[in-house]
């Protein structure tokens, strides 16, 4: 069509996400927070080995069942994803607390790195065969297009630093912009295919089973990190939440599309994902109270158990 979505999506649109994301990423704080390494390894291997090999499980249990195979791929999908940069900053700053904030912000920039890498090699582990990509041509496109713009994003920061500290540009507006058009041009590719069949029953089931696996896993990580064993704070708590269990759309719907270019079922296997964020931020939304509620009341206490007791006087 007009758009040319084989290159203003594929390499202009992907790349110019990515070096949006490159100038935003406030990599300079990395190296102080390296002393949270138990919150950082807790996070990476939830979301990144746990979270893709509990779904792997559950999705040998549902291939017996009537939904459409290429959602379930999709489902497979959205557990190979890292977490997003942005999304779970902003529900953890709306629970409140510096230290919350910046725990969130550096886990998702060490989730972000790492699921440059190694989120392909899941996708390759996990659905490999449906991918006719060559493994070299994955990775050489990935580098291009995702690690290049990028490391320039970052090298521009460091000249223009203080001027994007002073004018505050819309990092997350521009991402939006250009994500909306990628997923535009993905639904223009579905919709253009006669042979599509995506019934109401498999979708509407998708969607009931999205909502339980964000539940459950959110239930999980606050389990696992209140543990009476556990040395996390009640911030890191909140972090780990957040952090564990969402998925990121802005890496993950241009990294489907070089994995699975020319697929003809790249749509179907994209619904999953594009249902997974906005379910993420709705039901972190509602949650946010109570959240803020145990995090307070939860401070509060252990602040009264390390008082010193006052001195009995005789």
């Amino acid at each position: 069509g007009p758009l040319k979505p084989e290159i203003t999506i594929t390499y202009i649109a992907v790349s110019a996400i990515f070096f949006n994301s490159g100038l935003s990423l406030k990599t300079e704080e990395l190296t102080s927070a390296l002393m949270h390494v138990k919150l950082h390894l807790f996070v990476q291997i939830f979301t990144l080995v746990f979270f893709p090999t509990a779904i792997w499980v559950f999705l040998q249990l549902l291939s017996i069942t009537p939904i459409n195979e290429w959602l379930l791929k999709g489902l497979q999908t959205v557990g190979c994803m890292p977490p997003p940069v942005s999304s779970a900053v902003i529900l953890t700053k709306a629970v409140g607390g510096n230290e919350v904030n910046y725990s969130a912000s550096l886990t998702d920039c060490f989730c972000f790195f790492q699921g440059i890498v190694i989120t392909p090699l899941l996708l390759l582990l996990f659905l490999g065969s449906s991918s006719s990509v060559p493994f070299t041509s994955i990775f050489s496109q990935l580098f291009m297009t995702v690690v290049v713009p990028l490391i320039i994003g970052q090298i521009v920061r460091r000249y223009i630093k203080d001027w994007l500290e002073r004018k505050k540009p819309p990092f997350g507006a521009i991402s939006s912009s250009v994500l909306l058009m990628i997923i535009y041009t993905t639904f223009c590719d579905t919709f253009a295919n006669p042979n599509i069949d995506l019934d109401k029953f498999s979708l509407i089931i998708i969607v009931f089973i999205i909502f339980s696996i964000q539940m459950s896993f959110m239930f999980l990580t606050f389990l696992f990190s209140t543990r009476n064993n556990s040395t996390f704070t009640p911030a890191d708590t909140v972090a780990i939440v957040f952090c564990s269990t969402h998925k990121s759309l802005t890496l993950g719907i241009p990294m489907l599309k070089i994995v699975f270019a020319g697929y003809e079922h790249l749509s179907l296997i994209s619904v999953p994902l594009l249902i997974y964020h906005p379910a993420q931020i709705l039901l972190g939304s509602l949650l946010v109270p109570t959240i803020k509620s145990w995090m307070v009341s939860r401070q509060k206490a252990l602040k009264l158990t390390r008082q010193p007791k006052a001195p009995v006087k005789v």
